[in-house]
Order: structure tokens, then sequence, then C-alpha cells
């Protein structure tokens, strides 16, 4: 029998800048000292004004972490150490793996709208693929299955799967679900998740209920952690909602977090921050 997942904590984030000067709404960060791993960092970012995005993120380097981009609307222009750049519009997916270290950045195109809406997730390595060769998975949205169920209920699986149906991004060591859901109003939809992974919704439309047992809904702008538990379970009421399921399988092991950079021990963020000034970060150069 399906063990209903229950709320285990509930997190409205705070508003912060980050980058050059971008507004984002973080969700969580570092101050969760592991609660949601192996996932390390939530933000949202969104403004239909260019002031409040538009001095981007400039070149900064990361190592031993995982970065995914979703945007709902907008433009970002990134480019890479590596020679990689393009662009990410709406409804598109980045997936950088930074691994032994990248150095890239991510700037606001703001040409055919003054919006720009969208989430970045952290996603920690374990010790054991720290230091492996980094890579990108450009995800356009046309390559992101979106599922329509009778109910009104529709899914976009870009991590994981939703019975047959598999999402584009692959070969991640967390083993993630990451799907974007949205439900009309009075509608009932429950999905299974792996029992021991690490699961949290974050709504940003509308609201809904995650937890039968409780009598305030999560609305936009909030996040659930989830208990342990094999099936995740959302109801509406009189209103409609949209959100985030993520979920993965936990590392379990001490974090050294440095900003961009996250390693397991001091002595390895020391040691990084030494060759990023020195000029030797990079280890996986062009055409490698």
């Amino acid at each position: 029998m399906a063990k209903i997942r229950k709320i285990a904590h509930r997190i409205q984030g705070r508003m912060t800048s980050d980058g050059a000067g971008v507004r984002i709404r973080r969700i969580f960060g570092s101050d969760v000292d592991g609660m949601f791993d192996p996932f390390l960092l939530l933000d949202h970012f969104g403004s239909d004004n260019p002031h409040d995005y538009i001095a981007g993120f400039p070149w900064h380097a990361h190592r031993g972490l995982e970065t995914v981009t979703y945007i709902l609307d907008g433009k970002v222009e990134h480019g890479d150490s590596l020679g990689n750049k393009g662009i990410i519009g709406k409804g598109d997916i980045q997936w950088m793996t930074a691994g032994s270290g990248i150095i890239h950045q991510e700037m606001p195109k703001p040409e055919d709208s003054a919006r720009m809406y969208g989430f970045q997730l952290w996603i920690n390595l374990p010790a054991s693929k720290k230091m492996m060769n980094p890579r990108y998975q450009d995800i356009k949205s046309s390559d992101i299955p979106e599922i329509q169920l009778k109910s009104g209920v529709s899914i976009k699986v870009i991590a994981g799967s939703y019975e047959s149906v598999k999402g584009p991004v692959s070969d991640i060591i967390a083993d993630p679900t990451y799907f974007d859901l949205a439900l009309p109003s009075n509608t009932s939809f429950s999905l299974p998740l792996q029992p021991d992974y690490s699961a949290f919704v974050y709504v940003f439309e509308g609201e809904g209920f995650f937890d039968e047992t409780e009598s305030n809904p999560i609305k936009s702008g909030e996040l659930a952690l989830l208990k342990d538990g094999s099936e995740m379970k959302v109801i509406t009421h009189s209103s409609h909602v949209r959100f985030l399921l993520v979920s993965g399988k936990p590392i379990a092991e001490p974090i050294a977090w440095g900003g961009p950079i996250v390693m397991n021990t001091q002595e390895e963020l020391k040691l990084a921050f030494k060759e990023l000034d020195e000029g030797n970060f990079i280890k996986t150069h062009r055409g490698k």
C-alpha cells in the first residue's frame, strides 16, 4: 500500500540579490544545512522590470555541483570557458554539470519582452564525481514532453519519468525527478516517488494542499519539503495550482560550501580558490 508523503517543513523564501545585482527570491540555500540533500539551493527570479535583472551573472566559477536553469519567460545568453555558448529561451532548460571546474556567465537578453521569469536549482555532486569533466545539457522546450490528462492535469517531464514518458535530461548522478505540474481547481492528483529520495514542491501559481492533515494550503511563493513516502498527493479547491516537483537521491556526505564552489572538506575548498586565483582552476579545456 502506498504511503502518502506529508509535509515536513514549509518555507517562504526571502528576497535578495545575486550576481551583479539581480533581484531574486531565494527559497533555500546554505542556511538549510543539508536539509534538502542532494539539493543545495533554489532561486526563483521574476520581474517585468529589466532593472531588476539586466546586470545578470557575469563570469564566475563553479566546481563540485550542477546548476539547472529553467526559463518560464524571457531569454538568457550563456557562455563558458569550454567554448559553449547559446540562448536559453522560454520553456528551455540548461542542466550544467560543473564537475572539476567551469567559468561561465549568464546574461539576460530583454529583446522581445521586458519579462524575465524562471528558476535556478543547484544539485550537489558526491565526492566520487566532484572532479568529473564539465558538461552541458541544453534542452529546448519542444523536446520536453508534456502530458495532458483527462482531469485537466498537465505534467512537463523534464527529468525522470511519468509512467512510460521519460524526460530528455539523462545520466544525472542524483537520479532526479523534475516536473512542472499544473492542476485546475477542484482536482486531486497523485504520483509515485522513490520512498528514500528527498522531495519537495515549490508552488509558483495558485495554491494546493499537499498534506490532507493540514488546513492551510501551500500558496504561490511557498515551498514544502516532503517527508518519506512512496507517493505525492496534491488537492486543489477553489484555486488552480502550478508547481515544481523535485526529488533526488541523497548523498549523505559532508558539505564545504564557498559561494559557487561546493566540496567535501575545507581543504578542498581552499585548494579550489587557490587554483582559481593562480589561473589553473580549469582542468578540462576546449575540445576535450
